[in-house]
């Protein structure tokens, strides 16, 4: 079971526009797709899709749109009960596949609020195979709120992934080996904010993103895996490093495909697939994501791991 915690939940409201987005002019949409959503809401909307067992914990009312739309959906929605209306996040897509996201902030957390999160998370430990930590974190949060969370988790005897980014990251990164999660999925960008690389050095150069992730697994992260966008994706750990080219792809909206990716990774972990097989389902959920509109979460049938290459990476001695 993969049970998933999404702080800073979103109502996601996809605008697809028929030509390239013009500032201070009025266009029409050619449609608008409107999900709830959220980094770990997509990751538990893979699982049952996938008929993989999860529970998605975050905070909303019980009685909320949000919270029934997903029950609707067949996901095991486990609000944790808080005030105020969530947030709209509006992403733009443009014909050629470029993506502008608009992103609100979310309602004010509280202490109680988050200890609460932790507690339905802590209780869940020994029965999940996975915890899963994904996005942003709401307005009052602390940023080091994920680190402290991680540390929480494994003492209880969870197996812990991340996926957030910006002063939330930094705080983790910062507090390692302390709070290592087993899995961090970084993008290229997210990985040179805190190891000193150029981000465009490292989604054009697998090599070299490889190289940035394995000090992270030097500080106890226990796997890495960084998206590349069209590059694809690489895998580091103890025992070595894997890149994955993906598929051809007709990019439609790159939302939700980093999600996409994690899940991936994740289904393939726990139907005990090997590290080279596992960034092949990463990578072919991710593409498999980005030909879908909005922030559609790809069905098993529509994701091809027989067209993502994998090949090992001869990386330098870390000596």
């Amino acid at each position: 079971m993969i049970v998933t915690l999404t702080a800073n939940p979103s109502l996601d409201r996809t605008v697809n526009l028929p030509a390239p987005l013009e500032r201070g002019t009025v266009q029409r949409a050619e449609s608008v797709i409107s999900q709830a959503g959220g980094k770990g809401v997509n990751i538990s909307r893979a699982c049952v899709a996938a008929d993989l067992p999860s529970i998605a914990v975050l905070p909303a009312p019980k009685g909320d749109p949000f919270v029934l739309e997903l029950l609707a959906a067949g996901i095991d929605c486990r609000p944790v009960e808080h005030a105020g209306d969530l947030r709209v996040n509006i992403t733009i897509t443009e014909p050629d596949g470029t993506t502008t996201k608009l992103n609100s902030p979310g309602p004010q957390a509280t202490p109680r609020l988050l200890d609460e999160l932790q507690e339905a998370l802590v209780r869940r430990a020994d029965s999940a195979d996975w915890i899963v930590l994904a996005g942003s974190l709401p307005p009052g949060a602390p940023s080091e709120w994920y680190a402290d969370l991680v540390t929480a988790l494994r003492r209880a005897g969870a197996r812990v992934a991340v996926d957030t980014s910006d002063a939330p990251l930094k705080a983790l990164v910062d507090a390692l080996p302390t709070s290592a999660p087993h899995l961090m999925k970084p993008n290229g960008e997210e990985l040179a904010s805190f190891t000193g690389h150029h981000a465009d050095e490292l989604e054009a150069d697998p090599a070299a993103a490889a190289e940035a992730a394995r000090e992270l697994v030097s500080q106890g992260v226990e796997s890495v895996l960084v998206t590349l966008g069209p590059r694809g994706a690489v895998l580091v750990d103890a025992d070595g490093a894997w890149h994955a080219s993906p598929p051809p792809t007709t990019v439609v909206s790159t939302v939700g495909a980093g999600d996409s990716s994690l899940f991936g990774y994740l289904f393939g972990d726990v139907t005990r697939r090997d590290p080279g097989q596992r960034l092949a389902l990463a990578v072919a959920y991710g593409s498999a994501a980005a030909g879908l509109p909005g922030t559609t979460i790809p069905h098993p049938r529509q994701v091809q791991t027989d067209l993502v290459h994998v090949t090992r990476l001869d990386l330098p001695s870390g000596d």
